[in-house]
């Protein structure tokens, strides 16, 4: 199945891959809703702690917080099909064992939290290459389409999965629930075999994965827009964890029921993020991002205290349909948020750290209301995440989202220069000077625009940044930072997008030298012994190399 380039103002489901990949991934995420009620269900039977119900939640929500960082990593560096491919397997092979180990008796507390944590561990490893790949079998004009329904799969499954895993839990047993969830993922497997997507060609080589990882930190923390939606995720899913988390709870001891009437709150919850999803697109043409983000925290709010205050069946549900509409609201806009402030060469990596903010959220706040639930009852807990999540709402003042859909984040366009003297991708550290001539009225100008480029340079990865004032000539402005090595000079120039050129465009409007910014750029050489200069060969001995044509 080879993927045609599509049209960039195409629907998400009329693109066949997408398409594809759309209803393999629903399957799957009815076994997952399956699966989970038949581990949650399963735990009040082997255990009475209410703490330790949340946990099954937590078991698998923690993996995504500790390792999907790596995860997005091995995304962005790694072909990302058979990224997914050894993520569906992982995740195939672990919940067959769990089904037949359930079927054998010998659960217990702790090994079916094994179980669910390492689910939760290919779950990890799937996320960011799976909404990475969006990016790439869409065109950005239908990446907040595709997201949302993406959103909708999951909540369709959601809200008929939990009853169908009631059903199965009730009349065959947690085993069967796990059997069908390791049978859900073989057709996405399938189709992710017959994938052949169209990738362009790698010009550089790979990172090292330890240096792309804190590549992918450091892109997040120089990037004011990013940091802001990771804080706001995180405290959402702190306050937002204790609806699923304690469900069980509420089916079994607020409503005296059952796995069906837990599969029917599940089910609620469901049908209204379905809405949610489905009301989305057309709320995200209507009103600002942070104005969406409030309204889904306020539904979600509303909910959770309704549930908690609740002992009707019919006012629970209609109160988690609220709340299930409020998650998928907020959690859709955070996500299409980081994937259009993030360019392609990071966005993986942008996506992990985002589900380490929200996910690390919700796995804190399911421990946290689940010892609440423990101590005080599941109904007081319920509303203290109520007020938790409406008091979150003020950070949205301190802390507004912004609007990106404007964000050109396409690679600026940069060609290698030639140097005078021979270099190696190994070669350096390089040491880069560019020089200004300013007249002394635009020097508040360029040093506020001089602190955007420091904060662009750091973000795409150089070290050691300086600017410099000539003493002996007080309108020449320098300048200056390093990278280890001149491939590192290279990634760092081919990093930079078009959002990035009204900053160099207003530094080159304000030099007023005859010539354009002179580029100078030189290799870093120690003193030694001429044995080891020998050693180093003509290319790590390089003269300055300087350009005074082009600055970078």
């Amino acid at each position: 199945m080879t993927t045609p380039a599509p049209a960039p103002g195409q629907a998400p489901l009329s693109i066949p891959i997408f398409r594809a990949v759309w209803i393999a991934s629903l399957v799957s995420n009815f076994g997952g809703l399956i699966q989970s009620v038949g581990a949650s269900w399963m735990m009040t039977s082997l255990a009475s702690s209410p703490q330790l119900v949340a946990l099954v939640q937590a078991s698998t929500t923690l993996p995504i917080m500790f390792f999907s960082l790596w995860a997005g990593a091995i995304a962005d560096n790694l072909d990302r099909r058979r990224v997914m491919l050894a993520a569906q397997g992982f995740m195939l092979a672990v919940s067959a064992t769990l089904a037949v180990t359930a079927w054998a008796g010998l659960l217990t507390p702790w090994l079916l939290l094994g179980f669910t944590f390492l689910i939760g561990c290919g779950t990890a490893l799937n996320g960011p290459a799976w909404q990475a790949s969006v990016g790439d079998m869409v065109p950005r004009a239908s990446l907040s389409g595709a997201v949302a329904l993406n959103s909708m799969g999951f909540n369709i499954a959601r809200s008929v999965g939990p009853a169908i895993g009631g059903a199965i839990v009730a009349a065959a047993g947690a085993a069967a629930a796990f059997l069908a969830n390791a049978l859900s993922y073989v057709g996405l497997i399938v189709v992710l075999l017959r994938w052949r997507p169209q990738t362009p060609p790698r010009l550089l080589p790979r990172e090292r994965l330890g240096t792309a990882m804190a590549a992918g930190v450091r892109y997040v923390a120089l990037s004011p827009i990013l940091r802001t939606v990771m804080l706001r995720a995180a405290m959402f899913g702190l306050a937002a964890s204790a609806v699923p988390a304690l469900m069980p709870l509420v089916a079994r001891g607020l409503m005296a029921g059952g796995p069906l009437i837990y599969g029917a709150l599940l089910g609620a919850f469901g049908i209204g993020a379905v809405a949610g999803a489905l009301a989305s697109t057309r709320i995200r043409r209507a009103l600002p991002t942070e104005a969406i983000v409030r309204i889904g925290s306020l539904a979600l709010a509303t909910g959770a205290v309704a549930v908690g205050l609740s002992r009707a069946l019919p006012l629970t549900i209609a109160a988690l349909m609220l709340a299930g509409a409020g998650w998928v609201v907020a959690l859709s806009t955070f996500n299409v948020t980081i994937q259009m402030a993030t360019p392609r060469w990071v966005v993986a990596r942008g996506l992990a750290l985002y589900q380490m903010a929200a996910f690390g959220g919700m796995a804190v706040g399911a421990w946290l209301f689940g010892l609440l639930a423990e101590r005080h009852g599941v109904g007081e807990a319920l509303v203290i995440a109520g007020g938790c999540q409406a008091a979150g709402l003020l950070l949205g003042l301190r802390a507004p989202l912004p609007q990106v859909e404007s964000l050109n984040l396409d690679p600026r366009g940069w060609q290698e220069p030639e140097t005078a003297i021979p270099v190696e991708p190994r070669s350096g550290p390089i040491v880069v000077s560019i020089e200004y001539r300013l007249e002394a009225t635009d020097i508040p100008t360029f040093l506020e625009a001089m602190a955007e480029r420091r904060r662009i340079r750091r973000r795409d990865g150089a070290h050691r940044w300086t600017l410099l004032r000539d003493l002996g000539e007080p309108d020449l402005w320098i300048e200056r930072y390093k990278v280890s090595t001149w491939l590192d000079y290279v990634r760092h120039n081919q990093r930079r997008t078009q959002a990035d050129t009204a900053n160099s465009e207003r530094l080159k409007a304000l030099h007023r030298g005859s010539w354009p910014p002179v580029v100078h750029r030189r290799i870093e050489r120690q003193t030694g012994s001429l044995p080891v200069m020998r050693a180093a060969g003509p290319s790590e001995l390089a003269e300055p190399m300087t350009d005074p044509s082009r600055s970078s």
